[in-house]
């Protein structure tokens, strides 16, 4: 910042600078040349042409320089046949006029055509009362008075302007160095954080940075929030897998006779309960890599293709709105959709019906599934979703699927819900899913 900033001011100092430099330059030598344009229509308003036909001036030029030998101030009058007419102040030199050109209007311009000293000339071309003779009158004045202005000006502005850019680098820099120093604090904090073991900034901080440490603080609450989420499901798998293994272990210790039997039934319940731990996992990382987006009408021809191929006794229905998408990892969608589908064909009567969108919420989009089975009672409707739960242990199932719905859609902020279908009169499930923004 402090470069940037030193880098901008001496830039823009130094175009300032240029264009002031040549601003008071213009100033100062347009005054300069206003004088010699006062001294020359002295001159001219002086003149008068003599009984000789020679000119003359019927009263003196006020400036005493014209008559002090090389005092940097000279006039001169010539013209072609006639003899020049010089003041004093020129002493035994003269002025480089060529009298065969007509300046009608003043012309300015600069000369070095004496040694040592450069001269600013003004002349122009005159015809007097009297005389049909072109005069050119000529006024010169030493260029040393002017650069002298010129050199105090420009010493006045390099003085100005070196002091305004140290005076600028440096409100620069304190304004840097204040501004920044909230930051500070901050960085303290992260270091007393680390070393105490805090979970979280609390201790009081300048407003300035206060938006900072609030993202800070809820940064580290979903980072704890996700290390507890994952030692939680270490301990569950751990917990699901120790009886198994116990199981295994006693009947292999033992030398039971079904020791084959007993390995096949406890590693079917070993590989559920990985599984269901596995989609937890992948619908957890899914979410926090964010700008998910899946269609919820081709996920659901996609699970319906799937399970018609096993059930093709059921008939299956969909309507709703076909262009309806959720902030979902399509994978996962069809997963909680294949699980509750099949549930539905697997205990209905043989009729499912899904629906999307009925309701057209703006912020959730609602699907439901229906079937015509016997349903679930209402007392039992929250203890369906534990892991292993089954209340009809007569078919095939390991009792998971409820539970992974209910963690997958929950982990991407939605909600799934038991009730009795109006239409079938069997069981509906209502799931509700955040939409995609995009």
């Amino acid at each position: 910042m402090m470069l940037i900033a030193a880098g901008w001011i001496s830039i823009l100092l130094l175009l300032g600078g240029v264009a002031l430099d040549r601003t008071l330059t213009g100033l100062v030598t347009r005054n300069f040349d206003e004088q010699l344009g006062y001294m020359l229509t002295g001159m001219i308003g002086s003149a008068e042409i003599g009984p000789d036909g020679e000119v003359f001036f019927n009263r003196p030029l006020g400036d005493q320089r014209f008559l002090e030998p090389n005092s940097g101030l000279y006039w001169q009058i010539r013209a072609a046949g006639h003899e020049d007419f010089p003041s004093r102040s020129l002493w035994d030199r003269s002025i480089d006029v060529p009298a065969d050109h007509y300046d009608a209007q003043p012309h300015v311009y600069d000369s070095k055509q004496f040694p040592g000293e450069e001269l600013r000339i003004m002349e122009r071309s005159i015809i007097l009362p009297g005389s049909d003779t072109q005069w050119m009158f000529t006024v010169a004045a030493s260029r040393e008075s002017l650069e002298e202005q010129l050199k105090s000006f420009r010493a006045i502005l390099l003085y100005s302007f070196v002091i305004l850019g140290f005076g600028l680098l440096l409100m620069a820099g304190m304004q840097t160095w204040y501004g920044l120093f909230p930051l500070r604090h901050v960085r303290k904090g992260l270091s007393r954080m680390r070393k105490t073991g805090a979970s979280r900034l609390d201790e009081p901080l300048p407003q300035e940075v206060q938006p900072l440490v609030d993202e800070l603080n809820a940064l580290l609450a979903h980072t704890d929030k996700q290390a507890e989420e994952a030692r939680t499901h270490a301990g569950n798998l751990a917990h699901a897998l120790k009886t198994p293994l116990t199981v295994v272990m006693n009947a292999a210790t033992a030398k039971a006779p079904d020791l084959a039997d007993t390995v096949i039934r406890e590693a079917s319940v070993m590989r559920r309960q990985i599984d269901h731990h596995l989609a937890r996992a992948r619908a957890v990382g899914r979410r926090a890599a964010g700008l998910s987006r899946a269609n919820v009408w081709s996920s659901l021809e996609a699970v319906l293709r799937a399970v018609e191929r096993l059930y093709d006794n059921t008939r299956f229905d969909l309507a709703g709105n076909a262009d309806s998408a959720v902030a979902l990892e399509r994978q996962d969608l069809e997963e909680i959709l294949g699980n509750l589908v099949e549930n539905a064909a697997k205990y209905g009567g043989g009729s499912v019906f899904v629906t999307v969108d009925p309701g057209n919420d703006p912020v959730l989009c609602e699907i439901w599934v229906e079937d015509d089975g016997m349903g679930i009672p209402e007392s039992e409707r929250q203890r369906i979703f534990d892991r292993g739960a089954r209340l009809d242990t007569g078919k095939p199932g390991t009792g998971l699927g409820l539970a992974i719905v209910r963690d997958v859609v929950e982990i991407y902020g939605g909600s799934v819900e038991l009730d009795e279908s109006e239409d079938l009169g069997g069981l509906l499930v209502r799931v509700k899913l955040p939409r995609s923004a995009t």
